[in-house]
């Protein structure tokens, strides 16, 4: 498949299962594909409920088309998934990876009258500050830098993403998570947060500070003791799997 001229991974493809009247939107990371959420994806269809699974905007394609895109782009491709959910849905949920997980707040925020839940998982409102500082000029001077992506304990399996990461594409993660992190009050909707106790991609003290900002009265923090970054393809990853069956089933 190709998106304006540029082929797609074929790992990468967005995926859907048509269940029942439950939607479940599934969000993939920064620099990551569909291939990171897919697993999740499939247990969710299994346990009968209707997933959309969008690929977002310059990811499964090339570096140089990642360095183009904005965020916007990425919220947007997001939402129309999730409209689509809500159209058909008498209830939905999301959930997603890393910056997937930003996507899922964010949404939740300019949503919280009309999403059932959240479940974020290793989510990102903030990195380090004195690097992100940087990024405005240094990605006028330096276009990539090494990857930090496929982030798993578990030797068996791999991540597919970028071996590079685009400094444009990185200053427009820093302006989302940004304007997340200022709405995280107006996340009022239960939520479930899972967090990696050892996570060399987004720093752990995130979780605690999403738990701790959000306006929800039904809110839980998570911890994944045997898992890094890609939660949804490492040891714990059956861990996530069950409690987001469970907390969908809880809340619809």
């Amino acid at each position: 498949m190709e998106d304006n001229g540029i082929t797609i991974w074929p790992d990468a493809e967005p995926f859907a299962f048509e269940g029942n009247d439950i939607g479940v939107l599934v969000q993939h990371g920064f620099t990551g594909c569909t291939q990171s959420m897919l697993p999740l994806g499939e247990n969710l269809a299994a346990a009968g409920f209707t997933v959309v699974g969008p690929r977002l905007p310059g990811h499964g394609t090339t570096v140089k088309d990642m360095s183009t895109r904005t965020w916007q782009e990425w919220v947007d491709t997001a939402d129309a998934a999730l409209q689509d959910l809500l159209a058909r849905c008498r209830k939905v949920f999301i959930t997603g990876l890393s910056m997937g997980g930003t996507i899922t707040l964010y949404l939740g925020e300019k949503y919280s009258d009309r999403i059932a839940g959240l479940m974020p998982i290793n989510a990102a409102v903030f990195m380090n500050p004195a690097l992100m500082s940087l990024v405005p000029v240094a990605k006028h001077i330096l276009p990539t830098i090494p990857g930090i992506g496929s982030d798993i304990k578990d030797p068996s399996m791999k991540e597919s993403c970028y071996d590079k990461v685009s400094l444009p594409a990185v200053d427009q993660l820093r302006k989302l998570m940004k304007l997340t992190k200022a709405g995280l009050q107006k996340v009022t909707q239960p939520i479930l947060i899972f967090s990696s106790r050892q996570d060399h991609a987004v720093p752990p003290r995130n979780q605690p500070y999403i738990l701790a900002h959000v306006a929800s009265r039904d809110k839980e923090l998570v911890m994944l003791e045997n898992s890094y970054h890609v939660a949804t393809l490492d040891y714990d990853k059956e861990i996530v799997f069950a409690r987001e069956v469970e907390f969908i089933q809880k809340h619809s």
